[in-house]
């Protein structure tokens, strides 16, 4: 199976890019009610992925009024979310998507792609083994 079948285009995330300021970051994943969300680079290329705890110890922890300059790019700890490559096995995927709420998908030159959602994952395969269960009663 190919991971793009569950593919959300990067035309319909939300993301916000390395350049951002801890504050606008903290307003957007708010107004999305997000947890954690991918950050960019100004040209479109994976940067890295920054969670409400990320947030959490950049302003409260440390320095609630530093927000508005501290860039967003300086908070993130590398290597939080891991991405997949747009030819990840279903394997790769299952493993990554586990342990996170969605994988970033890049393609072979570490452009976003999009992601997949744990979510979507967890539906397909509920929805196959349902069809497969109803096959097996009938």
């Amino acid at each position: 199976m190919n991971i793009a079948y569950f593919i959300k285009p990067k035309n319909t995330v939300q993301v916000v890019y390395s350049n951002n300021t801890v504050r606008q970051v903290i307003e957007k994943m708010k107004y999305y009610g997000y947890s954690a969300i991918p950050v960019l680079t100004e040209d479109g290329k994976y940067f890295g992925t920054v969670t409400e705890g990320d947030l959490l110890w950049a302003t409260y922890m440390k320095d609630p009024k530093s927000c508005e300059k501290t860039g967003i790019a300086s908070i993130i700890k590398a290597d939080r979310c891991k991405p997949l490559s747009i030819l990840a096995s279903a394997d790769e995927l299952i493993e990554v998507i586990t342990v996170q709420n969605f994988a970033p998908v890049l393609d072979d030159r570490g452009y976003f792609m999009g992601i997949v959602t744990r979510r979507d994952v967890i539906k397909y395969y509920y929805n196959k083994l349902k069809s497969e269960k109803q096959n097996h009663n009938q």
